[in-house]
């Protein structure tokens, strides 16, 4: 396939840095009034500024041009239409079919996903007014006080990040727990948090055979069986999973078995069945609102033309950064307290799905591929990795979200916050020149002899590039906007680099390593040739646990 690097596009973009790598941010703003709204794109409830960035008009279209010449919008419709783009797995890619509000058909294999799609949302929404209104009963006839969902990955990251971030749409009576280091601390903790009584499981695994998730469901499993019976595990656990059979050896009713598909990747599997959490938590209304802001997002990205779509321009920027500024890394800076979960979820959003080193071909990449996405809430980062952002020597683009709306009743807290946010935004754009710097230590009275040697230290280079992303209040509906966003973003710069965003090899040959060391700890097999760093940790563990005679304790 042809790489990025051989489009006509790209050759026109690598002028065009040549021609504006120095050209500074606060010139631009000071020649071009209107900057600010042309460079502003609202959809839904999100405003999204990204002025801020080192852009103009001719490297706008020049991407544009890019994205079209990649092939973008042809693989836009081949997702909404159903067919396998994930080709290293024959799948189809699917996400936006389970929040097609509008219910038009999509069909993978010529067969209608959306009837099926439609029932286990049904079922979801049935079983959630059940346990909410206090019909679904514990087997002491108690009502569901604590859920704790077990999973891992895609699994535990969307439903913990969106539990947290719609807080203040929780049940009053649920409490919720999440479960996903194979570490036993983790569950320990939990485990002494709740009662046999009035807790449901649920355990999220497709396989229902991965090896984290599982360990940590059997723990769970026995520590209530000291409480309970076998015929009450039923009541106290449900599985989402597409494996009935090993769901019912598990003891779990297969009747509260929630499905899916092939088709939904696990970091994209947030709208699914792997969402009862969130619909536990949140209500069905709450669940279907999330949806359809996640719908009016896709619905946007389909049929927006390229040069006022916000998810592809997201990207393409990225694009920009990355690929011509060697900016290999990108903060999510939320200022709000309830989304300090959010750069953990889309870290792995973009770094599982970007993280390749082939094209959908087979062929080595031209190009770097996906950045290191990290990142912290906003005022705790000003304290702490702000700093390497401002002065640094690395070109980071960050996304510093907020909410226009006051969630507390505290004064004066939302207009320190927002201060916080647009203050830093124009900082990272403006920078302070040696001129400046040297004016105010002059104006704050430090001696001449000081102040030559304090104005390197003291000037900011300026030219950083910032989004500010803005919900007029943070909805359901308004976070599922937010997460699509980045979805198709992420989708934009997999076209872009001609690679497949949708498979994740990448994380087997760990897990395939770790069974036969698990063996070796374990004592079940003798010690494998490995080469001699590994060797030694492998003795280092079983000194330490094995008996004399060579039997372990790992399991006992």
């Amino acid at each position: 396939m042809t790489a990025p690097t051989h489009l006509p596009a790209w050759q026109a973009l690598q002028q065009d840095y040549e021609q504006t790598q120095s050209v500074q941010m606060r010139d631009q703003f000071a020649q071009d009034p209107e900057r600010a709204n042309r460079y502003w794109l609202e959809v839904g409830g999100l405003a999204v500024d990204f002025s801020k960035n080192r852009i103009n008009d001719q490297i706008i279209a020049d991407l544009v041009a890019l994205a079209e010449q990649a092939g973008l919008p042809e693989r836009i419709e081949q997702m909404y239409r159903g067919e396998k783009i994930n080709e290293t797995e024959n799948r189809a890619v699917l996400h936006v079919a389970l929040r097609n509000r509008s219910n038009t058909p999509i069909k993978v294999d010529g067969k209608d996903v959306m009837p099926e799609v439609n029932h286990v949302l049904r079922k979801m929404g049935d079983f959630t007014r059940a346990v909410r209104s206090g019909e679904w009963l514990g087997y002491t006839n108690q009502v569901i006080t604590d859920v704790v969902n077990i999973g891992i990955g895609g699994s535990d990251l969307g439903p913990l990040m969106m539990c947290t971030a719609l807080k203040n749409f929780g049940h009053p009576r649920l409490n919720m727990h999440f479960v996903s280091n194979v570490d036993g601390t983790q569950m320990r903790d939990v485990l002494e948090k709740v009662h046999p009584e009035t807790t449901l499981f649920i355990i999220a695994s497709k396989t229902f055979t991965t090896q984290e998730t599982l360990t940590n469901a059997h723990t769970a499993r026995d520590w209530f069986l000291q409480a309970g019976s076998e015929k009450d595990i039923a009541k106290h656990f449900v599985a989402i999973s597409t494996n009935q059979k090993a769901v019912a050896e598990f003891g779990i009713d297969t009747e509260h078995m929630f499905e899916f598909w092939d088709w939904v990747g696990g970091r994209y599997s947030l709208w699914s069945a792997i969402g009862l959490p969130i619909m536990l938590y949140l209500g069905e209304e709450n669940f279907i609102e999330l949806l359809e802001g996640a719908h009016l997002m896709d619905q946007h990205f389909r049929n927006a033309p390229l040069s006022r779509n916000l998810p592809a321009l997201m990207g393409l920027i990225g694009i920009w950064y990355i690929n011509f500024y060697g900016g290999g890394s990108h903060v999510i800076a939320p200022y709000d307290q309830h989304l300090h979960r959010l750069p953990k979820y889309i870290q792995q959003l973009d770094m599982e799905s970007n993280g390749k080193q082939v094209q959908m071909d087979g062929t080595p990449v031209a190009t770097e591929t996906g950045p290191i996405i990290w990142g912290e809430t906003g005022i705790n980062g000003q304290h702490a990795f702000f700093q390497l952002l401002h002065q640094g020597t690395h070109i980071t683009p960050i996304d510093l979200i907020a909410s226009l709306e006051k969630r507390s009743n505290l004064p004066g807290h939302h207009e320190i916050l927002l201060s916080n946010v647009f203050a830093q935004a124009e900082a990272f754009m403006r920078g302070k020149t040696s001129a400046e710097a040297r004016a105010e230590l002059q104006a704050q009275g430090v001696p001449a002899e000081h102040i030559e040697a304090l104005v390197p230290h003291k000037t900011f280079s300026g030219n950083r590039p910032t989004n500010v992303i803005l919900l007029d209040k943070i909805t359901p509906r308004n976070m599922g906007s937010l997460i699509a966003m980045y979805e198709h973003k992420v989708f934009t710069q997999g076209v872009i680099w001609g690679i497949n965003s949708f498979d994740q090899w990448g994380v087997e040959l760990g897990k395939q390593l770790a069974k036969t060391i698990l063996a070796e700890l374990t004592g079940a097999i003798d010690p494998q040739l490995h080469d001699a760093s590994t060797s030694k940790l492998v003795r280092l563990y079983r000194k330490a646990n094995c008996e004399a005679d060579g039997t372990c304790a790992l399991f006992q």
